[in-house]
């Protein structure tokens, strides 16, 4: 499908596009160009986990969440993981895995989240991006299990995370 751009965001682009169906017919389509995205659930020891207080306008809440960021141009998701989990939380992982990759909402958005598990964590300071307001806050791991399944995590990326890093656990033992 050929792409116009109709408008240049900071972070995104949105485009139109007319798409042919297999049968002939086309249909137009409105997209979301973004640059990709990292999200990293960062686990103190077996038993907790550091999720966020996030402070979302668009939503006019404060959700529960884990750090998260979008991708700068050409760079490694690897690297996004480390930059965005040292800004939002003050830690700095020692040990890191890759726990998955999702699209979020691939009906308009072409955005690939990449989900990164980080372990052996060091306290520092945080360095947050102008705008965000974020409280990091230790939660024992069987409080963010429950948090995800009875509604108080309502944001998609935690709950992959919470979720399938929980079912992965349990499925090694």
């Amino acid at each position: 499908m050929e792409l116009e751009v109709v408008y240049h965001g900071r972070k995104i682009r949105v485009a139109r596009g007319v798409e042919a169906l297999p049968d002939g017919r086309t249909v137009e389509r409105d997209v979301v160009l973004h640059p990709g995205a990292v999200a990293i659930l960062p686990l103190i020891d077996g038993a907790q986990v550091c999720l966020l207080q996030n402070r979302r306008p668009i939503t006019g809440e404060t959700l529960w969440e884990i750090p998260a960021g979008t991708l700068d141009a050409g760079e490694p998701p690897e690297r996004a993981a480390v930059r965005e989990l040292e800004e939002e939380t003050g830690y700095r992982a020692g040990r890191w895995r890759k726990l998955a990759e999702f699209f979020p909402s691939p009906g308009v958005l072409n955005e690939r989240t990449h989900v990164f598990v980080a372990e052996e964590l060091a306290p520092g300071p945080m360095h947050p991006e102008p705008g965000e307001d974020l409280q990091p806050h230790v939660v024992a791991w069987s409080d963010a299990v429950r948090w995800a399944m009875d509604g108080t995590i309502r944001d998609a990326k935690t709950l992959i995370a919470v979720l399938l890093w929980d079912r992965l656990s349990r499925d090694k033992t």
